[in-house]
C-alpha cells in the first residue's frame, strides 16, 4: 500500500487524475457554505449523530480549518460513545482558535510526565472562559480522543505501517501522526486499553456518578493513565 500526502494538490492536475484512476483520492477541499454538511458527514462516518444546529455551531467555534475540525469531530465522537451530540455538548467541549490548546496536556501524557500532566491540567482549568466543570469535561473528551488515536497508531505500527503512511489512512496531519506513533511506543497495548476504560469511568464520575469532587476524580484518573506500572 502506498499513501501520498500533499499540502496542496489541484483535483484537475495530472497527478490527481492518475491517483484517482489507481486508487482513492482524499481531498480536504470543502466550500465554506458546505462545512456544516461536511461536519455531519464526518460524524456519520465515525458512527456518531449530531443535528444540523450542532454541526453549524462546531464550525462557528472551531473555524474553517479542516484539520482542526476533523480533530474536534473525532474527539466529540469518541466522547459521545454512540449518544447523540447536542448543541450543549459542542458549546461545552469544542475548542475555538483562541482557546488554550490541549496539546500541552497530551504531550505531557505522551512523555508519561505525571507532574507536568497535573500542572498543565490545572492551568487549563484556571485559564478557561468556561465553567470549571465545562472545561473539565472538555479535557476528558480531548484525552479520550487522543488516547484512541494513539491506540490506533500503535496497532498500525505493530502491522509494520510507518507513521507517514498511516497519516493518510487515519486522516491525520503527518506531523500529528509522527507524534502519535512516538507516544504509542511509550505505552503497552494493555496500558492504552486500560486508559480508555479509566477515562470512560472518569467521564461518568465527572457527570455526577461519584460522590468525590470532580477535580479529585480528574487528578486520580490522570495519574492512573500516565504513570508507569511499578
Amino acid at each position: 500500500m502506498l499513501a501520498l500526502v500533499a499540502g496542496e494538490l489541484k483535483t484537475d492536475s495530472a497527478l490527481a487524475k492518475t491517483i484517482a484512476k489507481a486508487g482513492e483520492l482524499l481531498t480536504y477541499d470543502v466550500p465554506k457554505r458546505r462545512l456544516p454538511e461536511w461536519v455531519g458527514e464526518q460524524f456519520a462516518r465515525l458512527g456518531a449523530k449530531a443535528d444540523k444546529e450542532s454541526c453549524r455551531a462546531l464550525v462557528e467555534i472551531v473555524g474553517d480549518d479542516l484539520d482542526e475540525l476533523a480533530s474536534e469531530i473525532e474527539k466529540l465522537a469518541a466522547w459521545a460513545g454512540g449518544d447523540e451530540i447536542t448543541l450543549h455538548d459542542v458549546e461545552e467541549l469544542a475548542v475555538g482558535r483562541a482557546e488554550t490548546p490541549i496539546y500541552s496536556l497530551t504531550d505531557a501524557w505522551g512523555r508519561r510526565d505525571v507532574g507536568a500532566v497535573l500542572a498543565t491540567t490545572e492551568s487549563l482549568l484556571e485559564r478557561t472562559h468556561r465553567t470549571r466543570s465545562g472545561e473539565l469535561l472538555r479535557i476528558v473528551a480531548s484525552l479520550v480522543g487522543h488516547v484512541g488515536r494513539v491506540r490506533r497508531c500503535q496497532r498500525l505500527a505493530d502491522e509494520g505501517v510507518r507513521a507517514r503512511d498511516a497519516a493518510g489512512r487515519l486522516k491525520m496531519h503527518p506531523f500529528a501522526a509522527e507524534k502519535a506513533f512516538g507516544q504509542a511506543a511509550n505505552f503497552s497495548a494493555d496500558e492504552l486499553a486500560d486508559a480508555i476504560v479509566r477515562l470512560a469511568d472518569l467521564d461518568a464520575a465527572a457527570k455526577g456518578g461519584s460522590r468525590l469532587p470532580a477535580d479529585l476524580e480528574l487528578d486520580r484518573a490522570l495519574v492512573d493513565v500516565t504513570r508507569r506500572a511499578s
